[in-house]
């Protein structure tokens, strides 16, 4: 009875914190069906009555692209940004885990030292490269920038590979397999929850980001989400607060998505470091 009356407690508590943190998004949704008068003025957290006019005017922009452009343009910063994270940090991550190479441990060991850079550090040496290049106004400096590789994602697959047996690959390579192969059919395989945690983790950074989207972008009709909200609150004297509510909904509704869509794969990948020897 003592422990069924502790586990009711903790369920108790654990949902009271779960609804004060849910509390915010629960806010912004009944919002979006709000008229911004009701907005200012009114302290219930239902609306008085359902309008979905916040989410019909605020797709159509009102003088600016609409709202979907800004989706558009979210999609094709963030799905390159991801992909060519996933292939810099697993091919470097196999060369550091498999191969032995002069300065093998001293080049892994600068690579986690700028995991302790921290961005705004790096922020003003990146600007100056990526304009000297030409390469301001547009989707390049993300995708290069990702391609180079990520360091925390770099080190992850690294202690992901460590746990996975060298037997295996041993076993590839006198049925004559060759190292990209043994990469793609032996160990990507086994990789793919860490793949899913760094494609989860790199897709919300990036679907997120505002300060680099709005240091290297100057172009509205370019502009991703982060920088479409903002623009609507700088459109005009009130911001219409139920059109910026109902379109920050369904920009958080793609990580919303794919976290928990690739939540199993997710939770696997932060639990476990691969196969045990």
């Amino acid at each position: 009875m003592a422990r069924k009356k502790h586990h009711l407690i903790a369920h108790i508590i654990l949902i009271l914190f779960a609804l004060v943190m849910i509390y915010p998004l629960i806010w912004l949704l009944m919002s979006a069906f709000k008229d911004t008068q009701e907005i200012l003025t009114s302290g219930r957290l239902l609306p008085k009555a359902f309008h979905l006019g916040g989410f019909t005017e605020g797709w159509k922009g009102e003088g600016r692209p609409i709202f979907g452009t800004f989706i558009v343009n979210s999609i094709t910063l963030t799905l390159p940004t991801v992909a060519l994270t996933i292939i810099s940090g697993v091919l470097v991550a196999y060369g550091f885990s498999r191969f032995n190479f002069k300065f093998r441990k001293p080049l892994f060991a600068i690579m986690i030292g700028t995991i302790l850079l921290p961005n705004t550090v790096l922020l003003i040496p990146r600007y100056l490269i990526f304009r000297n290049l030409g390469m301001l106004d547009s989707y390049l400096p993300f995708w290069l920038t990702a391609a180079a590789g990520v360091p925390f994602f770099i080190f992850m697959f690294v202690q992901f590979l460590h746990g996975i047996p060298r037997s295996l690959d041993e076993s590839a390579y006198i049925d004559g397999c060759g190292s990209f192969q043994i990469l793609w059919s032996i160990l990507l395989p086994l990789l793919k929850p860490a793949i899913f945690s760094a494609a989860i983790f790199q897709f919300i950074w990036t679907w997120d980001d505002f300060f680099q989207a709005l240091i290297y972008i100057s172009s509205v009709d370019k502009y991703p989400v982060t920088l479409g909200l903002r623009l609507s609150i700088d459109a005009m004297g009130i911001p219409p607060w139920n059109q910026i509510a109902a379109m920050s909904i369904i920009a958080i509704l793609p990580s919303v998505l794919i976290f928990f869509g690739a939540q199993k794969y997710f939770v696997e990948g932060i639990a476990t470091t691969g196969l045990k020897n």
